[in-house]
């Protein structure tokens, strides 16, 4: 599958990430459109992870800028968890582990598919800070090796005004848990 973009879809998902970016300012304070606009057009490979984490449902934003890398940082800041990644298990290993009821995908692959990484409980932690997110959804993290390796994965949602991490078996799966990525540009 080729990873490049058709111009009208570059020119739609910029106007997007534009508008997004301009309406939420708070999430990227002393940061200027331009420069990440040039960022992008330069990385066209970039421009197509952002595709595919806005087609899913994602609507990545710039969330901040890596001072000593100069990249910027994409979010998925949907308010609840991207509807196009849900009802999936965690990874490869726990999708060949179900007998029966496989889901049609795992949390990992899908991501390494769109060119995108997990966020991890910290980084989940941190996009808290922007706004409620998974208010009613959870969503996959990146799972500690000592976890995965008996079995289980960990997820998080925000209940009761706070960051909860939880764990299941990694081969579960539910219509409300899907996965939040991030992307350096």
């Amino acid at each position: 599958m080729a990873k490049e973009l058709s111009t009208e879809q570059r020119e739609g998902l910029l106007h997007t990430l534009k508008a997004r970016f301009e309406k939420n300012m708070n999430r990227h304070q002393d940061m200027e459109w331009a420069d990440v606009q040039a960022k992008l057009e330069a990385n066209p490979e970039k421009l197509w992870s952002l595709h595919e984490m806005e087609i899913t449902g994602g609507e990545p934003d710039v969330i901040g800028h890596g001072n000593q890398t100069g990249e910027y940082i994409f979010y998925d800041c949907s308010v609840e968890s991207p509807k196009g990644r849900r009802s999936i298990c965690y990874d490869r290993e726990a999708l060949e582990s179900r007998k029966e009821h496989k889901p049609k995908n795992s949390a990992v692959e899908m991501a390494a598919a769109m060119g995108i990484e997990l966020l991890s409980e910290e980084q989940y932690r941190d996009l808290q800070k922007f706004g409620n997110f998974d208010v009613k959804t959870s969503s996959w993290v990146v799972t500690p090796a000592s976890i995965r390796n008996l079995g289980g994965a960990i997820f998080c949602d925000r209940r009761y005004d706070t960051v909860f991490v939880y764990h299941n078996g990694a081969e579960s799966y539910y219509a409300a848990r899907g996965f939040r990525g991030s992307l350096r540009v």
